[in-house]
């Protein structure tokens, strides 16, 4: 196993925030997965010079911004059947 600099995990997982922050702030929801999804596709292609498999991790936290509240609002709904309450999605 390749020896890697300390810290170097702590320094992924800000840099990664950091993009996330950036996606929610400076893109609009829907634009925010598909480029999330094109990051992904990018990945895919990480044999390529620039282009590499740092992309499709990326891709997924920035699309996972706007599927996470989909997949919460779907499951509420799904417990919520009993009992109607106002719609919150």
């Amino acid at each position: 196993m390749p020896d890697r600099p300390p810290g170097w995990s702590a320094r992924l997982r800000r840099t990664r925030r950091r993009v996330q922050v950036w996606s929610k702030r400076h893109l609009p929801p829907g634009l925010r997965l598909v480029a999330g999804l094109m990051l992904m596709v990018g990945g895919v292609f990480g044999f390529l010079p620039v282009i590499g498999f740092w992309m499709f991790p990326l891709g997924m936290a920035v699309a996972a911004l706007d599927l996470m509240p989909i997949i919460r609002c779907v499951r509420g709904r799904k417990t919520r059947r009993a009992k109607p309450q106002k719609d919150q999605c």
